[in-house]
């Protein structure tokens, strides 16, 4: 009788679905995610056997696995050498930076457009925001030397109109780390704030309407309600952000700056060290030992912020 029961039993278990069954089930959502499996696969995983230059004096002529090793040499030169300290401190200071600047603007446009009762003003205004976001930094670093140039930058256009003297914005490196930020925020809000306004659309409408009959003005809903609800979605994002700390943004940082000899101390990062090391010097073995640093500090800094994160509220963490 207990076998005729175990047996009636597990058959009314559900059975755990293999992989045949879940692609024949949903076999359009597998092909429609194959592009990122090949995309991660292809340009994150392909390339990972040239870690291996970082430990060798490369030579064009002996190719990758024929050359010479040089152990950690090339580690004990980026750090003798003293620029990755340098280049790391930028690199984080700046990361930091964009940020919390873009968490706090993306939230307060995300809220004030919530708040906004107008619809065609929310499209028209969610649309010019957002269109940043598409230029390239080629063209975004065009448009900051049109706007900062000594000759023909409309600023000091404006300047010398009102006879003012003209600003060297572009070989001047103290006015350059509050114009990264800036320019980061600009390009980056219309992406961030729709984000964020989509996670406070999906908040329940019911709780908004018991805080009117309640006599909740403006300020006290946003912050008593949409500011503590959003709470999940910018720690996700603020780990997602993390792991990327510990890497510069190439694009941006050498194409509004260009390889200014000038502003190297305020513009160089990690990414753009590397870079100048490989072209410049061909020094590989060193280039690729600035990058494999870069790739271990990052994954520890997210291991690091994920695991406090689950300690102090677990729901939150990724994994």
């Amino acid at each position: 009788m207990q076998k005729k029961k175990e047996k009636q039993e597990q058959k009314l278990k559900p059975r755990r679905p293999t992989l045949r069954s879940e692609l024949k089930k949903n076999g359009i959502l597998f092909c429609m995610l194959l592009p990122a499996v090949l995309y991660v696969l292809i340009f994150n995983y392909l390339p990972m056997p040239g870690m291996i230059v970082a430990f060798k004096n490369f030579n064009y002529g002996k190719g990758l696995f024929g050359s010479d090793w040089a152990g950690l040499k090339n580690f004990g030169y980026l750090f003798k050498t003293g620029a990755i300290w340098r280049v790391t401190k930028n690199t984080v200071v700046y990361n930091l930076l964009f940020i919390i600047c873009d968490m706090v603007v993306q939230i307060a446009v995300a809220v004030f457009l919530s708040e906004t009762l107008g619809r065609k003003f929310k499209k028209v205004s969610q649309t010019m925001l957002l269109l940043p976001y598409f230029i390239s930094w080629v063209v975004a670093g065009a448009i900051v030397y049109n706007l900062l140039s000594t000759d023909y930058g409309l600023i000091n256009h404006i300047l010398t109109a009102n006879g003012k003297e003209a600003v060297n914005f572009m070989n001047t490196p103290r006015y350059w780390p509050g114009l990264f930020v800036l320019f980061h925020v600009w390009k980056q809000l219309g992406y961030g704030s729709v984000v964020y306004l989509s996670a406070i659309t999906g908040i329940d409408s019911e709780i908004y309407e018991a805080a009117l009959a309640d006599g909740a003005n403006i300020f006290q809903r946003v912050f008593r309600i949409t500011i503590p609800l959003l709470k999940p979605t910018v720690i996700v994002l603020l780990l997602l952000n993390v792991g990327n700390i510990i890497k510069g943004d190439f694009a941006m940082f050498y194409n509004l700056t260009g390889n200014s000899a000038m502003l190297m101390d305020v513009s160089d990062v990690i990414d753009t060290f590397v870079y100048r090391s490989m072209i410049q010097t061909q020094n590989f073995g060193m280039s690729a030992a600035a990058g494999m640093l870069q790739s271990f500090l990052g994954f520890g800094i997210v291991m690091t912020v994920n695991t406090i994160i689950r300690k102090v509220e677990p729901d939150y963490a990724l994994f």
